[in-house]
């Protein structure tokens, strides 16, 4: 069915007006309010001590996160897409589990776990300190980001076939051989835009960090945290302002990544 000019002309003005209030708005408010005073306060306002150590924290905590993810990421790709084996459906719902679970519950279950009292509360006793501390913030990254490296590469692996790694298989090389120099460089595209998939959510996460972070500034307190804190604690609006302002331009930056990595795979696919 073929729409009129001026139902498309409407279709298009509600789809600009959604995409204006919803975005361009809170937007051009945070940013109008951020620098309000001037560039002088705005800096003044991200180089604390506080914001200093937050932004610290959620970049170690994606050193951390990334690798690990990464690792896990490509194996279970290779898993659900060369692999036969039973309880590959529980595998692939298990992957999409923190699509459909809220952050809040997350962090709930890993204090049910490491908390004083948990199954694993014990680890307290001997000077690792799980919940309230970065090792339970990293746990709780880790689960919300888990799937965006998985399910960037899986279907890379299904379009790209099992011939090259046979014929190299044929020809004499390992496993590792196989995977370094045919499989690697075949889901690269995909593995680099869940990468930055997976870094995009890990500085945005808000809900799961919360619950199991003490929030203390400049110990356990990430960016996102440091927002709220600033909002709900210190009434210092402007300072908070400030802090998402810093956030949002981390996530513009792996925004600008994934755009001109996904251009560049285009071309290489229009290329070849």
């Amino acid at each position: 069915m073929k729409l009129s000019r001026k139902t498309v002309l409407t279709l298009r003005s509600v789809a600009l007006l959604y995409l204006f209030v919803l975005l361009v708005l809170p937007i051009a408010i945070i940013l109008y309010r951020s620098f309000q005073h001037g560039l002088v306060q705005f800096w003044e306002w991200i180089t604390t001590p506080a914001a200093i150590a937050a932004l610290e924290l959620s970049l170690l905590i994606l050193v951390i996160v990334v690798p690990l993810n990464v690792i896990f990421g490509i194996v279970v790709a290779i898993a659900l897409a060369r692999g036969r084996f039973r309880g590959k459906g529980l595998l692939q719902a298990a992957v999409d589990l923190p699509f459909a679970v809220s952050p809040v519950v997350v962090g709930v279950a890993l204090i049910m776990l490491w908390g004083v009292g948990g199954w694993f509360g014990g680890v307290d006793s001997l000077g690792f300190r799980v919940i309230f501390g970065l090792p339970g913030m990293v746990l709780a990254t880790i689960f919300v980001t888990l799937p965006f490296v998985v399910r960037e590469v899986e279907p890379v692996l299904h379009e790209i076939g099992t011939e090259q790694e046979e014929a190299a298989a044929t020809l004499g090389a390992n496993g590792w051989q196989t995977f370094w120099r045919i499989t690697l460089p075949a889901i690269r595209w995909g593995l680099t835009y869940g990468v930055v998939l997976t870094i995009a959510r890990a500085l945005g996460e808000y809900g799961a960090v919360t619950m199991v972070s003490s929030g203390f500034p400049g110990t356990s307190q990430t960016l996102t945290l440091l927002v709220s804190s600033r909002f709900t604690d210190d009434y210092n609006t402007f300072g908070a302002y400030a802090a998402a302002t810093l956030l949002m331009f981390l996530a513009i930056i792996a925004l600008a990544v994934m755009t001109i990595l996904e251009a560049g795979r285009k071309k290489r696919n229009d290329d070849e």
